[in-house]
């Protein structure tokens, strides 16, 4: 018999199976046979947390499959492991795509290909789904249809891959020494990443002691991807930390689910950060002074020691939220000049 990780993952296929065909019939059935009735599904922003199988397929697969007649996901990570708490979590990362044809989140079509990034995790209890966190990169969405109503990111913007090592979907059996020697050298770095800038400069970080000089930060859409230390340091940590300061300093009531599997390690929780925007420099927002919170699901893969790659997720559009900007209306209000409605499918054909 396997042992329960890589069961979790062998239970899960059926539905990466459906998902990746998108037969609605076959997604739905596959998910009320996964998933308690009772399972809580935390979703990014708009649309928040629900509760169970079909109110997940209903509120956000079926209206993306409207507007993505020949939706496919794809997976290039699936990965599981136990966290310190006990708890055993499957986490998934790839891609949705498919032609976008129909308005979807008032997001207008452009009649071609589009591709949405989406980091899902999904907590397991006797064989079946109880918890759901997942962020649907949405502002990528935006950004292909040419709607995207914020700021620029300072990243680069562009289709993000999988692992470069090909070895994403994680086989078993689940190596418990060294997954954990993954979780352990994440937490590791974090906790020396913490350090600055209330302990010291940048030197207090070690960054050339975990990740390889040759590493690929890929953010979510909005702040965009950085190459090396120096990229991460300069697209998104610095001015990250400009504008909010107090990082790692507000960790009452927050959880994090860190596991590992092989060379892959994850970090999951709802939220898993709570700063203050008290400076300037991210993202064009102006320093309010309000303390918000935030939800990212992050991977990293290990390669000789060394982090090569990190996959994260943030939630930008709830952190908007929580500042009073609707990021939906502001793109309304730039693409009322824009043509609405649907555009016939197959595109282009007579």
């Amino acid at each position: 018999m396997q042992e329960r990780h890589t069961h979790h993952k062998a239970l899960i296929a059926p539905l990466r199976a459906a998902l990746y065909d998108f037969d609605p019939l076959a997604v739905r059935a596959t998910l009320r046979s996964l998933m308690v009735e009772t399972a809580v599904v935390h979703m990014s922003y708009p649309f928040g947390d629900l509760c169970g199988p079909d109110a997940l397929f209903d509120r956000c697969f079926a209206p993306l499959a409207v507007a993505l007649p020949d939706l496919e996901r794809r997976d290039w990570i699936v990965m599981a492991g136990q966290t310190d708490q006990g708890q055993a979590w499957v986490g998934c990362a790839g891609q949705y795509s498919g032609t976008f044809v129909a308005p979807w989140l008032d997001i207008p079509p452009t009649g071609q290909l589009v591709h949405m990034r989406f980091h899902e995790f999904y907590r397991f209890e006797e064989d079946q789904i109880v918890e759901v966190q997942a962020i649907w990169d949405i502002p990528e969405v935006m950004m292909q249809a040419g709607a995207w109503p914020m700021a620029p990111s300072l990243g680069l913007e562009y289709h993000i891959p999988g692992p470069a090592s090909l070895d994403g979907i994680v086989p078993g059996p689940w190596d418990k020494a060294q997954s954990q020697q993954s979780c352990d050298l994440i937490v590791d770095m974090l906790a020396h990443m913490t350090k600055y800038p209330a302990q010291g400069g940048p030197e207090v970080m070690e960054l050339e002691r975990f990740w390889h000089p040759k590493m690929n930060w890929y953010g979510p859409a909005g702040i965009g991807t950085a190459r090396g230390i120096a990229g991460f340091r300069n697209w998104h940590q610095i001015p990250f930390l400009n504008a909010m300061p107090d990082r790692g300093q507000h960790d009452d009531g927050l959880t994090f689910h860190f596991f590992g599997d092989a060379n892959y390690a994850a970090v999951t929780g709802w939220p898993n950060m709570m700063q203050t925007l008290s400076g300037d420099g991210w993202m064009g927002i102006a320093p309010s002074g309000q303390t918000v919170s935030l939800c990212s699901l992050d991977f990293w893969r290990i390669e000789h020691g060394v982090i090569r790659e990190n996959w994260v997720l943030v939630d930008l559009l709830d952190l908007y939220r929580q500042l009073g900007i609707d990021v939906f209306a502001r793109m309304r209000e730039f693409n009322k000049r824009r043509v609405q409605g649907s555009i016939p499918f197959p595109v282009g054909e007579r």
